[in-house]
Order: structure tokens, then C-alpha cells, then sequence
């Protein structure tokens, strides 16, 4: 984690402070970044969050999974038997359209 401090000079028992505070009031999120600028009696607090990756969900049979490992077997005939519906764009030429 990257900590800054610009403008003026904190302790590092204030710094703990307000990081312990955003992290509180943020439990689920990983930072990446702190830069506190001071002016006068007031501190700006700017934060960043480490990349969350990203898991493609998808609604299958009624249901959004991201993976079909938790389903049971009837679940995944349900989805070796699903009817796969593209988009047909053979139906007509431009010439049809004029």
C-alpha cells in the first residue's frame, strides 16, 4: 500500500487513524493507494482500490451462475438440452430492403 502525505506533516498515529476509519467503513475492498493533503486544520483523504477481476455471470435455466459446477445432474441436462437461439441475418438482402 502506497501512503502519501502533501501540504504538511501527519503522525503516523493520525494516518493509522484515518486509514483504520475508511477501511471500516469500506470491509470488502483492498487498497491500493493513500494520499492525504493537509490544509490548515483539515485533511483531504484520496484512496484507491486494488483491481477487482471480474467474473463473467450468466442466467442459465432461470438461474446466474458464473460456472455450472455447483449444478446438480438434471441441472446440466437442463443446459445440454437448452435451445441455443442466434440472430439470423440471412433473412433478406439489401436489395429486399429498397
Amino acid at each position: 500500500m502506497e501512503i502519501t502525505v502533501n501540504g504538511g506533516k501527519l503522525s503516523q498515529k493520525e494516518i493509522n487513524t484515518y486509514i483504520m476509519q475508511i477501511k471500516e467503513a469500506n470491509p470488502d475492498k483492498e487498497f491500493k493507494t493513500f494520499n492525504f493533503t493537509v490544509d490548515g486544520e483539515y485533511v483531504d483523504v484520496n484512496y484507491t482500490y486494488e483491481a477487482v477481476p471480474f467474473e463473467r455471470i450468466r442466467r442459465i435455466t432461470g438461474y446466474l451462475v458464473g460456472t455450472l459446477d455447483r449444478f446438480n445432474n438434471a441441472k446440466r441436462s437442463e443446459v445440454e438440452d437448452r435451445v441455443k437461439h442466434g440472430l439470423n441475418t440471412s433473412c433478406c438482402s439489401l436489395e429486399d430492403i429498397a
